[in-house]
């Protein structure tokens, strides 16, 4: 019996998934596992435990495995790369493949075939496959330069607008909802710890925005209605490149979906679906969002 084991090694959390050649067979999530995110300490002690678990439910050796994909933004990076090949020949038998997250993702939308994708979690960038193979991507620069529509790029948004609208009279419940969440007190008690070293994790705040959204906020709708502007305009970049490179007219893109903002809050997929298509009314669009597991686990298929 032969065993695959995908990974996906994001910034926050990181899946894990077991299989023979037919189905899963076990799954874990644990914490991240990037040496850019966490300590040594702590991902070698996240890796473990999740290797443990996944043991536990199946009865399988992690020595018994054939091949393990692992997808992780940032595999290029010596810190991360030689940290996750050391860790996982010292854990997991058989062959390793490292490749970047949106790779698997990419594979689990179109399984090597060409198409979009718009990835959208803590982070977000978008990636492009052309039928020969050729990849480019935009945007995924990390908190401090890019990431539009992540879920960092949200909450920062989310309090930058909630101030302006302070500023300017206007009504917005997300200051409150923030403050709530936050267990703050007062206006001044919320800037003081939005403007702390280092700064809190945005992230947290990604679905306050969502939520007030569906209550009809406008600041909350505006943040939203940006954000997926911007990651919109980074998937038109990406499409102009692989059509540049084809003289076929007929060439039309097929756009996926990945990340928990886009699977958690309708409203940011809806925008950067309608954006996507007011720019190329031509374009396909999947439905839902797709698990990067599944591209690694077909990946260590091969």
């Amino acid at each position: 019996m032969r065993y695959f084991l995908a990974v996906d090694a994001g910034g926050t959390k990181t899946d894990y998934l077991l299989a023979d050649a037919t189905r899963p067979i076990a799954s874990a999530r644990s914490g991240s596992i990037k040496r850019l995110r966490v300590s040594e300490a702590i991902a070698e002690e996240n890796l473990r435990g999740a290797l443990n678990a996944l043991s536990q439910q199946s009865g399988v050796d992690m020595a018994q495995v054939a091949v393990t994909c692992i997808g992780a933004a940032g595999s290029s990076v010596p810190m991360v790369a030689d940290w996750l090949r050391d860790a996982f020949i010292r854990h997991v038998g058989g062959e390793l493949i490292l490749v970047e997250d949106v790779e698997i993702a990419l594979d689990a939308a179109f399984f090597g075939g060409p198409g979009i994708l718009v990835m959208a979690g803590t982070g977000s960038n978008v990636a492009g496959r052309d039928a020969d193979g050729y990849m480019t991507a935009a945007g995924g620069w990390g908190p401090a330069l890019a990431d539009y529509g992540s879920g960092y790029s949200l909450g920062r948004a989310a309090l930058r607008e909630g101030f302006l609208a302070l500023d300017e009279g206007r009504e917005t419940m997300l200051l409150n909802e923030i403050l709530a969440f936050w267990e703050l007190t007062s206006m001044d008690e919320l800037v003081a710890k939005a403007n702390t070293d280092p700064r809190p994790d945005f992230s947290q705040l990604a679905a306050l925005v969502g939520l007030c959204a569906e209550e009809g906020d406008a600041v909350a709708h505006r943040v939203i209605q940006r954000e997926a502007a911007a990651l919109a305009h980074l998937a038109g970049v990406v499409m102009e490149r692989i059509r540049e490179r084809h003289t076929r007219a007929e060439w039309t893109p097929t756009i996926a979906f990945t990340g928990s903002i886009l699977e958690h809050i309708p409203a940011m997929r809806q925008a950067v679906v309608d954006n996507v298509l007011l720019r190329t009314p031509g374009a396909q669009v999947l439905p839902g969002v797709v698990s990067p597991l599944e591209g690694a686990l077909w990946r260590a298929r091969l």
